[in-house]
Order: C-alpha cells, then structure tokens, then sequence
C-alpha cells in the first residue's frame, strides 16, 4: 500500500470521493505543494498533480509522487491527460487547483493561453465548467503590479476562486496547508450547510473589576473555533463572535471581538448588529452569570488586606439573540452544568430550552473545560437526546451534521451574499 493511502481521510471525510488536480507552476513556493497535498488526502481527496516545466526545477516529480500516490503529468501526450482528467464525463475531475499560481501563469489564463501543461489544464477546465481556485505566490511588487490585479479581477469573473496570500517580508506567499484545504472544502461542498450563513458566538466574558482587572469564566474557545471551522468547511458562509480565548481562530473567518456580556448584548443590538439573515447561531460561549459596577482607573493594592466586590445578575444572552433572530432562525444554546450525571445534564438542557427558546442544547460538564476530549448531550428539538463523545473538532462536526439533517425553516436563496470577509483577522 503506497503511504499516501495511509493518511487517506485521517482528518475528515468531507472530500471522500473527491478527485482534484494539482497545478504546479514555477514559483519558489512549489516546495510546499507536498504538504498541501497531503492535507487535502487527510480530507479524503484523491489528488493527482500537474507540473510546468518551470516547476520541475523546483520541485522533483518524485517527491511529488511520494506525497500524492501517482506520477505527477509534467507533459502533454498522445494519452491527452488534459481532457482525460477535466473534460466532460466519466472519470471528469471535482476541481483544479493552481497552487502556486505565478503572475506569468495567471497573466496567460486571464487571457486564454495555455502553453504549458498546467496552463492547458486550466483552459480545459474554464471550459468545461470544472471548478477552479488559484493560490497565488510571487513577490509583493509583482503582487501589486496592475496588469496582475486586472488578470485576477478577470479570473474571478470567470467564477475563478482566489486563495488570498499571506503577506509577509515583502512577499504574497502561499497560506498554510491547512488554509488551503479549508478553501478547497467550502469550494467543494454539497451537504446541509453549504450557502447557509451561520454566526458563532465564543470565548469567555470578562467583567471588569477596574481598568486592569477583571472576573471570567473558564473557557478556552476551542469549541467556538471548532465550530467555525467545520461550518465553513461544510460550505457555510461563516462569521465568529470571539470573546477572551486561548485558541487561535481561522483566518478563512472574519471575527468580532467582544468582552463583557453588556457588550456582548449591545454587539447584538448593534452596531453591528446581526448578520442578516441568519441561518444558525451557535453559542458555545461561557457568558457570566453576575457582573458589577467597574472602578475607575485601578485600584490601589498596597494598603489593602482584603478586597470586597459587590455581584449583581448579568443580563442574559439567549433572550436577546432570540429577540433578534427569531424563527426560522436556529438558535443553539450550550448549557454548562456542575453534574456528570447524565439525566440532570438532560434536564438542565430542558430547563435552558423552555428559558431561552433555544431550538436546540447542548449540555456537557465542567470536566470538559480546558481538554481536548469531553462528552456532550444533545437536545434537539423533536426526539430523545443523543449523546456525542470524542475530541472538540470531532464533536464539532458530529454536531453540526446532527442539526443539518434536522433542516432548516428558510430556504436557501439562489444566490447566497457572502458574509463580509474584510474584516481585520483577529
């Protein structure tokens, strides 16, 4: 068994089934075509890649087989690889993806030649409506050129995706495998969520005690960004509302910070106010349950012994988001309760629905705080609760696949406007 097929769907399924084509061209960045390739295996893909000639001196055709599992095509034959592989019919590709895309490769596809192998793969798939991402690398001047930005503007127009870069030391470089995957599988996605706009409210509240001070709840937001993230992999149009966290968001996710639950409820009021409309709202948040009135500046420690601090009930959340967002809107609710017994889990979750008006909960136990694995209890709207178990990504998915197979009360648009992306990446 060839070791690529070792690493097949280690992380995922979602791109089981799926056949993409890897287009190589003559950028430095070449060298991480590996890595990308066996981060969209891992998805479950079956990835057969395609060099320039340009790239071969970057980037060995054995190392290429190495990571995918086949010979890499670094010519056109009589075998016609091209409409083999991306023209209409049996054996027809899910996606080509061009990674990494030089301004001379995407100069010549903007404007219809293709004289190298991967510039014909491209021509072949524009025309037969195969879909396509490029991942451009180049230097940030070549980045900045107009010609190049005219070309990409082009691209896209053709339906073409463009996997932003990363911007650093004067270079467009290419973003993380991850990052990459994470494109490719909102591209290529079919199921429940796919087009359905979806907000996820995370982190821990701080209420502040004085300037410098404050009191919180434990949380580490990786169940929020667990969430955000295997929504837009399901092809959700995504966006993160992220209070204090240990755990670094997506940067294919635009996020809102937020601090205290009052902030959190004028965030909800607006401005910004709610995405609208909104398909789900998830929110795995630890939200305090009392605050109290902040001192200015700080207060002074030095001749204190003791320091007494007046709690009053905080505002609640859940009926603010449901104000907001009401019917067809799901709203899914997260009950932390200090049991492990399963049926006082099951009934503070009933509790928090009636409460909240929550379509459904998700109750789990302090022992799920700070770790990578824990047990949740679902409650969904109709039927007997389930219980999920494994590690915060998993049970991310699992539910997520839970509340897409209970569907959802608004129908999706034809065309579906993306949630506002330009946000600054927190």
């Amino acid at each position: 068994m060839h070791p690529s097929r070792a690493i097949r769907g280690r992380r995922s399924q979602l791109l089981a089934g799926k056949r993409i084509i890897l287009g190589v061209s003559g950028s430095i960045a070449a060298v991480e075509v590996p890595r990308i390739a066996r981060e969209l295996i891992r998805h479950g893909a079956e990835v057969q890649a395609v060099l320039s000639s340009e790239a071969t001196r970057l980037l060995t055709p054995e190392a290429v087989e190495f990571a995918t599992g086949h010979p890499p095509i670094t010519s056109l034959t009589g075998a016609m690889e091209h409409v083999t592989h991306l023209g209409p019919g049996e054996g027809q590709a899910d996606l080509l993806l061009l990674v990494p895309a030089t301004a001379n490769t995407i100069g010549k596809i903007a404007h219809g030649i293709d004289d190298t192998p991967v510039t014909t793969f491209a021509s072949i798939a524009l025309g037969a409506g195969v879909p396509v991402l490029v991942a451009p690398a180049m230097h940030g001047d070549m980045g900045r050129n107009p010609a190049v930005r005219e070309s990409l503007e082009r691209l896209r127009s053709f339906g073409v995706g463009v996997i932003s870069p990363r911007r650093e030391e004067g270079e467009e470089k290419l973003p993380s495998p991850e990052e990459v995957a994470a494109e490719v599988l909102h591209r290529l996605a079919s199921g429940p969520w796919a087009g359905r706009r979806v907000l996820v409210i995370g982190g821990a509240s701080r209420e502040p005690i004085d300037d410098v001070r404050s009191v919180t709840n434990e949380s580490t937001g990786a169940t929020a960004v667990a969430l955000a993230s295997e929504a837009y992999y399901r092809g959700a149009e995504v966006s993160l509302w992220l209070g204090a966290a240990e755990v670094a968001p997506p940067s294919f996710v635009p996020v809102f910070r937020w601090r205290s639950v009052q902030q959190l409820i004028d965030q909800v009021r607006g401005p910004p106010g709610l995405p609208a409309p909104l398909d789900a709202i998830w929110v795995p948040a630890a939200l305090s349950d009392f605050t109290l009135t902040r001192a200015k500046g700080k207060i002074e420690s030095r001749d204190r012994e003791q320091l007494s601090l007046r709690l009053r009930r905080a505002p609640k959340v859940l009926p603010e988001l449901r104000a907001a967002a009401p019917p067809p809107t799901l709203l899914i609710a997260f009950k932390l309760a200090s049991t492990r017994r399963s049926s006082e889990l099951v009934g503070r979750a009933i509790e928090l629905r009636k409460e909240s008006k929550a379509d459904w909960v998700v109750a789990n136990a302090p022992s799920n705080l700070a770790s990578a694995e824990g047990s949740w209890w679902v409650l969904s709207p109709r039927g007997r609760p389930v219980r999920l178990a494994g590690s915060k990504r998993e049970a991310a998915g699992e539910l997520l696949d839970l509340v897409g197979r209970g569907g959802f009360g608004r129908p999706l648009p034809p065309t579906s406007p993306p949630l506002d992306r330009s946000i600054e990446r927190a």
